[in-house]
């Protein structure tokens, strides 16, 4: 496998002479390396747990936020749902030879567009180091060779995992180089990978916004951008006021630092004086900092008011990953889809509501890559949808959009089977 001692037009070079062979490798092959790889992971816990401590220890050291130690943080269960994962893409179909659409033309040639992988495709990626297994997974059931660049925050972890990935799948057939590892070191090394015309076909940076702008001021290569998460649960005057707490609680609370979590909470003026005292009540006692505008604090419970916080106009796009929660009070559902389309990131929104019109519309007007009626929006994640994993979120509308799994690592090509057919 490549290492940190590998250049990286050296890694992306030996990417692309796998890509050839791993384009034409069987199912059974490529299926055979994700559960080599998932045992690997298990057999190798110990290991991979004692060089997350050293990131971890590290990390605190260098003051990272309680929702960043957390990305980093691996644990035996979390070790055990990434290999389940592994596992889980395993029995997925393979896109590769798919035929999207086909048929003969009047001419008499049978033309077929299929599914193709696109070849190399490098993933950037931020703390999450669980993102080196993900990828490495998918890319192999979709054909297509990697490169991976984590984060220097990840660094020893990384290490560990890419390693153990690539010599599990070496094992079971897949040809060497196609899981690569560049350092994660600084922008000189981001930029250099994001150049590497002709060798790398796309680029999936999965991270904040000053990953994003260090990628667009230099990449010559494809790139699908994710934006922010910053999204929103909507609770209409239709709405099952109960659920609605249940739902509202597991978006901002189950796990605060992901980029499905809800970072605004709006709230139809019908319903708001029932709702808001629970809920805010109930917010806070699980640790969340709330920040509302004024209807929102003239009905919260007096035991509160020493607590909130006046939202700014900076808080209606703000993506927190934290225990921080911004709330609105609405007039009606208009006023709801139009504060999301201004201030949403078009990740992920919901509408909790038992009105079907209103729902639908909704849907409709809303701008993002998932919309939820009476659910969480921490249901966007490629495992939940069914992918058994992802490479991350895209919020872009070409190509690919929402989660990326193995569909959305290939391209199509046509192919057109003839008699002898000239054009005259």
């Amino acid at each position: 496998m490549a290492v940190a001692t590998t250049s990286v037009a050296q890694v992306c070079a030996a990417a692309r002479t796998a890509a050839a062979d791993l384009a034409a490798l069987p199912t059974d092959t490529k299926n055979a390396a994700l559960h080599a790889i998932a045992d690997a992971l298990i057999v190798n816990t110990a290991e991979i747990l004692a060089a997350n401590a050293g990131d971890l220890e590290d990390g605190r050291a260098a003051g990272l936020t309680d929702a960043l130690i957390d990305r980093l943080t691996l644990t035996p269960e979390r070790i055990a749902s990434v290999a389940q994962q592994t596992r889980d893409v395993a029995t997925l179909p393979d896109p590769v030879g798919e035929v999207v659409e086909g048929g003969r033309l009047a001419n008499g040639i049978e033309l077929r567009r299929e599914r193709v992988p696109f070849g190399v495709v490098a993933v950037v990626y931020e703390a999450r180091p669980n993102v080196t297994i993900d990828a490495a997974a998918l890319c192999i059931k979709s054909g297509n060779a990697c490169v991976l660049r984590g984060s220097s925050s990840a660094a020893r972890t990384n290490a560990v995992l890419a390693t153990i990935a690539a010599g599990a799948a070496a094992s079971a057939g897949v040809p060497e180089g196609a899981i690569g590892l560049v350092a994660g070191g600084g922008r000189e090394e981001l930029a250099e990978l994001a150049t590497q015309d002709g060798v790398v076909d796309l680029i999936f940076p999965r991270g904040g916004a000053g990953l994003k702008a260090a990628l667009q001021g230099v990449a010559t290569v494809p790139v699908i951008y994710a934006a922010a998460g910053i999204c929103h649960i909507y609770v209409d005057a239709a709405a099952d006021l109960t659920a609605a707490h249940d739902i509202v609680l597991n978006a901002k609370v189950q796990r605060p630092g992901v980029c499905n979590a809800a970072e605004t909470l709006l709230v139809h003026e019908d319903v708001a004086p029932a709702f808001l005292p629970h809920v805010l009540t109930a917010l806070d006692a699980a640790g969340v900092e709330l920040r509302v505008d004024e209807r929102t604090r003239a009905l919260a419970p007096a035991d509160l008011a020493g607590k909130l916080v006046d939202a700014t106009d900076a808080d209606w796009d703000e993506e927190y990953l934290a225990l921080i929660l911004s709330v609105r009070v609405v007039d009606d559902a208009d006023a709801a889809i139009a504060h999301i389309n201004a201030h949403g990131s078009g990740h992920s929104e919901a509408i909790l509501t038992a009105d079907v019109p209103t729902a639908r519309a909704f849907t409709r007007r809303v701008d993002a890559a998932v919309v939820y009626v009476n659910a969480s929006t921490r249901f966007t994640d490629g495992a939940e949808f069914g992918k058994g994993a992802e490479i991350g979120i895209s919020t872009q509308k070409l190509h690919a959009r929402g989660p990326i799994g193995l569909r959305e690592l290939c391209t199509t090509k046509y192919v057109a089977w003839g008699d002898g057919h000239v054009r005259g």
